[in-house]
């Protein structure tokens, strides 16, 4: 148990890290990314961009 929680606290450290270069490349803004203003805050509800990153990580692992 205490595997994976430090694969997924790596995983959100990673994820952080490249957030500024994922959004300098377009994503995050694809049709079908939400972001609303609500408690004054932004949200962002990144939906497309989840889906092409996942279909992108499992093309690269399928061709490793």
């Amino acid at each position: 148990m205490i595997r994976w929680m430090i694969v997924i606290f790596l995983a959100l450290l990673l994820i952080s890290w490249f957030t500024p270069l994922l959004q300098r490349l377009g994503l995050g803004r694809l049709p079908g990314d939400v972001r609303f203003k609500a408690f004054g805050r932004e949200w962002n509800l990144p939906f497309a961009s989840t889906i092409l990153l996942s279909m992108v990580a499992t093309l690269i692992g399928y061709l490793i």
